[in-house]
């Protein structure tokens, strides 16, 4: 299977993509006003994810709401759970750039992955990015399970490898990111869970981009709007780290 090479394209050095979690009473008035707010303190994508509500209705209206506007900020699709056959389907109808799934390589307990069918579905839509999980949060692997087999194989799925932690919110041991990293190389690496200002630093000197949601809303709630005032001072810390970078 190709993979496609427009990830450094559409993102810049250490891309930072906020979550839309469609939450609220007026699900799709809220995802359009927290896209505005990513877009305006610099954000560099928003990921569109049916995380509490379910209903596809709901986040195809997001989805053509955000296709008519006149934006900068990059848009992503995440069908939950793992259902890769819709996020790409959504993302090549409403133009989005970029998927991200669960779970792309490694085998879970409970959960299966039809290689055969993914790759069908990726070879259809080749220039969609994907951002895929190995070992994800929520999800076990089965018995005898080698991590650096299924970093490998992740590699040759997906354009970005995604590391997450335990939870949602909850902090990455740095420890399994510079694992993610080693066995990666240049390949690019998403943290995609429990940054904060505490370890923006830290994780984002060693990976390449992240998924911000839980830190980016009062108190970690995700049923909360976007508050744009902890984006905007999350984004001066990721600015002085490209600076430091010398981007």
């Amino acid at each position: 299977m190709k993979l496609n090479s427009r990830f450094n394209v559409i993102f810049p050095k250490i891309p930072i993509i906020g979550m839309i979690h469609l939450a609220g009473e007026d699900p799709v008035s809220r995802a359009l006003e927290e896209i505005s707010i990513y877009e305006k303190q610099g954000v560099n994508g928003a990921l569109i994810e049916n995380y509490h509500n379910h209903s596809l209705d709901v986040l195809k209206k997001v989805l053509h709401e955000v296709s008519n506007l006149e934006r900068k900020i990059i848009i992503g699709v995440n069908v939950l759970p793992n259902e890769f056959h819709r996020s790409l389907s959504l993302a090549n109808v409403y133009n989005a750039d970029f998927v991200q799934l669960d779970f792309v390589a490694g085998k879970y307990k409970g959960h299966d992955f039809s290689f055969d069918s993914y790759s069908a579905f990726k070879e259809a839509y080749p220039n969609i990015v994907v951002l895929g999980g190995v070992w994800p949060k929520y999800y076990t692997p089965v018995d005898n399970s080698n991590l650096e087999n299924d970093i490998k194989e992740g590699m040759e799925r997906a354009e970005a490898v995604v590391v997450t932690g335990e939870a949602t919110g909850v902090e990455i041991p740095l420890e399994k990111i510079i694992t993610f990293k080693r066995i990666l190389g240049s390949h690019p690496l998403i943290v995609g869970a429990g940054l904060n200002l505490n370890n923006v630093y830290s994780h984002l000197s060693i990976a390449d981009g992240a998924i911000v949601g839980s830190y980016f809303k009062p108190n970690g709630d995700t049923s909360q709007k976007v508050d744009e005032t902890l984006v905007s001072e999350f984004m001066n810390h990721v600015k002085k780290l490209r600076f430091s970078k010398g981007d």
